[in-house]
């Protein structure tokens, strides 16, 4: 049984907007003391996309600096990452990691016109 799982992908035209959805199960992850949001894209390596800390520090990298924001709420069990300003390379396979060790299965995100 999956830790993480992760929703909230599909098809958007670019310019568009999507929200990401990573939710603990409530054992392993009862709160999300860290998390970072990976994408990999077809014959890439996986990237990191933006991370928060325990303390709430977030970090983004420079490619969706400003378009992407990562929002936790802990008594949900759930991290979002809400992408605005949606480009044709930020498509790919967004995966959530919780509490450097749990993996979720992942959601495409595809933005094409």
């Amino acid at each position: 049984q999956a830790q993480v799982v992760e929703s909230g992908g599909g098809l958007v035209q670019p310019g568009g907007s999507l929200r990401l959805s990573c939710a603990g199960d409530g054992k392993a992850v009862s709160r999300f003391l860290s998390v970072v949001w990976y994408r990999q894209a077809p014959g890439n390596q996986r990237d990191l996309v933006a991370s928060m800390t325990y303390d709430g520090t977030t970090y983004y990298a420079d490619s969706v600096k400003g378009r992407f924001t990562i929002s936790r709420d802990n008594a949900k069990k759930t991290v979002w990452l809400q992408m605005d300003n949606l480009k044709p390379e930020d498509t790919a396979v967004y995966y959530c990691q919780a509490n450097s060790q749990y993996w979720g299965q992942g959601t495409q995100v595809t933005v094409s016109s």
